[in-house]
């Protein structure tokens, strides 16, 4: 009997230990992107960035939020059109902002290198969201880790269509952003919010919500963003407009499900 119970505690052992070395082998390494060479002008940790011209952000599935419906800090990866890791970002506010303030509450996120160095800072302070607020819309600032201003994105008063514009370190407007007649993800598609030149109105690129797929959409508010924008782009600004579709995800997409 004792024999047994010996094999079968072994066998049993044996088959944890396959399949656990089968899951390792099915599941492939994180691909990160190779490190990019320090330029005088662009600071630290930017420097891939002047190589692009897409970027993807991927929210992060919150098993917590899915199983109790509690909020918690979102968390994002930042990759290239390859699909290799560039960033990581995580918000850092505390339970009972995220509970009594919703999508609109103030919060620090930190960009992070794959080093898990900061290389930029987000803040948005308390705002309304409204158009009947037209004194206190929304704001984003982007700042380097150091606290020097990048740029900021602000949002102008409209009655229907929701519009941003994108500043720089000067507080000079670069780049509008117009949010697009309806964003809903019950649309079952990708829904753009272009971006236009401040100067001459031309389009210049822009930030796309992409259907994550109907299970996602319903049940969890961890969404898909791709963001385009021309290869010669200030890097400055190309960090503004990470900025900036990190605000419309909270302002359009961080609703209950």
């Amino acid at each position: 009997m004792g024999v047994t119970l010996m094999n079968y505690q072994y066998d049993t052992a044996m088959a944890i230990i396959t399949t656990s070395n089968l899951l390792m082998f099915m599941v492939s390494p994180q691909s990160f992107a190779p490190v990019a060479n320090p330029t005088a002008d662009c600071p630290p940790g930017l420097e891939y960035l002047l190589t692009i011209d897409q970027i993807l952000v991927h929210q992060k599935i919150e098993l917590c939020e899915i199983l109790c419906g509690c909020e918690t800090n979102n968390k994002y990866e930042i990759k290239n059109s390859l699909g290799q890791k560039i960033y990581y970002a995580k918000e850092d506010t505390d339970c009972c902002t995220r509970h009594w303030c919703g999508p609109i509450r103030p919060f620090d996120l930190k960009i992070l290198d794959n080093n898990r160095r900061e290389v930029i800072h987000l803040y948005r302070p308390l705002r309304c969201d409204g158009c009947c607020f037209w004194c206190c819309l929304q704001r984003l600032d982007v700042l380097s880790p150091c606290g020097e201003i990048l740029g900021t994105i602000r949002q102008e008063w409209s009655l229907c269509l929701p519009k941003f514009r994108v500043e720089d370190a000067n507080g000079e407007c670069v780049l509008m952003i117009r949010a697009p007649f309806c964003v809903a993800s019950w649309t079952c598609g990708d829904i753009d919010f272009p971006i236009y030149s401040a100067y001459d109105d031309s389009p210049v690129g822009k930030i796309t919500k992409q259907w994550s797929g109907l299970g996602r959409e319903l049940f969890t508010d961890a969404d898909h963003f791709g963001i385009t924008f021309p290869m010669d782009l200030d890097v400055h600004i190309k960090a503004v407009l990470l900025g900036a579709c990190f605000l419309i995800d909270f302002l359009f997409y961080e609703r209950k499900q």
